[in-house]
């Protein structure tokens, strides 16, 4: 654990600068936790005042870099991109609104598992029965009885 003062007076700046204009809790809480660290606190001091776990203070205490910011965000979120394009949301939808024997198959119904299949067949992209299901959701498409999909009366 770093000795207090061991942020320079410009990187305590440009936290308090970041703190003060930061909209997002958890770069809020993570900057806190480096400049509470800068002051001399342990990292169970800091965990008890900011109400969260000892690991999280540890964690981010360590890989937390006073003059990159973007190093404090959650990494996680980087590789979470959205596959789904509105082209491939109007092929869906052109799709499930035809039976699966135009495409040649020998069901008679759509699954939300079937969709997907024939989906990645068509685009190359990859989802699973249940991102299927919550596009034609939000499109107000919905199941009535298993596994006919219809289109919801608004």
């Amino acid at each position: 654990m770093p000795a207090k003062g061991y942020l320079s007076q410009s990187q305590k700046e440009n936290l308090q600068k970041a703190l003060s204009e930061s909209k997002n809790p958890q770069l809020t809480q993570r900057i806190l936790m480096l400049l509470l660290m800068d002051d001399g606190k342990s990292y169970q001091e800091i965990s008890d005042w900011l109400g969260c776990s000892y690991r999280s203070v540890a964690y981010w205490c360590v890989h937390g870099e006073p003059d990159n910011l973007d190093s404090l965000k959650d990494g996680r979120s980087q590789g979470n991109y959205r596959k789904v394009t509105e082209e491939y949301v109007n092929l869906l939808m052109d799709v499930i609104e035809k039976e699966p024997r135009e495409f040649g198959y020998e069901f008679g119904r759509w699954t939300t598992a079937r969709l997907s299949t024939y989906m990645e067949e068509q685009t190359g992209i990859k989802l699973s029965g249940e991102q299927i299901r919550r596009i034609l959701n939000q499109k107000k498409y919905a199941y009535e009885g298993l596994p006919r999909i219809k289109m919801r009366q608004a």
